[in-house]
């Protein structure tokens, strides 16, 4: 089963970082984090990738096309114009690279790297969220479920910390950044069935996959969502990187794989 990852938008919101490279070849740990969001599906047995391309798309490009150089030592003669590779480690990803165009919205993307999927069931993820959510769990809850679509759902933390105050003022309790107010929303990791293209009929470039096609499905009781109670963080801003850094160096909960 394939699993395709958006990754080709502006990630303006991050621009420090993202005026120089797409939003998912940001790193954590001196690793981008599209990386990271790889080596979760590949941790469970789904190790074939289409990434949907667009902001700077030849940086992912050249990351995966010379991934050997990126992380292995090597030797360089000059004289012939030889490289030697040593101690090289690779990932068993193969990976397909689409060009889905540099403005061109999630639904649109989605829809043009149709002819590149051939099973019947596939995955979908944004290329900027870390988590350590049971993918094999996540595509069996699909698979029972028989609908056409499934989504990961999630209770963010919130930004602030909460006080548990009386009317005296009197304060009773703290937490920390608590969960969202019970609300439940896109954790953006999705299981879906070839049938969803019939969502995305017609041009869909300037349409968000999370609008339009995803209201239709909602409306035709074709999509189910999966609660997932674990760790679960999107990287939307300088901020977001910093934690997910402090978070690596210490305690990475998204690290499921060895």
């Amino acid at each position: 089963m394939k699993t395709v990852i958006f990754a080709g938008g502006l990630g303006s919101r991050i621009s420090e970082e993202s005026h120089l490279k797409p939003k998912p070849m940001i790193e954590i740990g001196g690793k981008p984090i599209l990386w990271h969001i790889m080596k979760s599906y590949a941790h469970y047995g789904f190790n074939e990738f289409i990434i949907c391309l667009g902001y700077k798309g030849y940086v992912i490009k050249e990351y995966f096309m010379n991934y050997f150089i990126h992380n292995a030592d090597i030797t360089v003669d000059l004289a012939d114009n030889s490289t030697t590779i040593h101690k090289d480690h690779s990932e068993d990803f193969k990976i397909t690279m689409i060009d889905t165009g540099h403005d061109t919205k999630t639904a649109g993307r989605l829809k043009k790297v149709a002819p590149y999927i051939q099973d019947e069931q596939f995955m979908l993820t944004y290329g900027d969220g870390v988590s350590n959510i049971n993918i094999k769990e996540l595509v069996e809850f699909h698979q029972e479920h028989n609908k056409i679509a499934t989504v990961s759902t999630v209770q963010p933390a919130g930004k602030f910390g909460v006080i548990d105050m009386a009317n005296d003022g009197s304060v009773n309790g703290f937490i920390e950044k608590p969960k969202s107010g019970g609300s439940w929303i896109n954790g953006g990791f999705f299981v879906l069935n070839k049938e969803v293209f019939n969502y995305l009929d017609g041009d869909m470039n300037q349409v968000m996959w999370e609008e339009d096609p995803m209201k239709k499905l909602v409306a035709d009781h074709e999509l189910v969502g999966k609660q997932h109670h674990g760790f679960w963080k999107s990287m939307d801003i300088l901020r977001d990187k910093v934690e997910l850094e402090a978070m690596w160096k210490n305690e990475p909960k998204w690290k499921t794989w060895k």
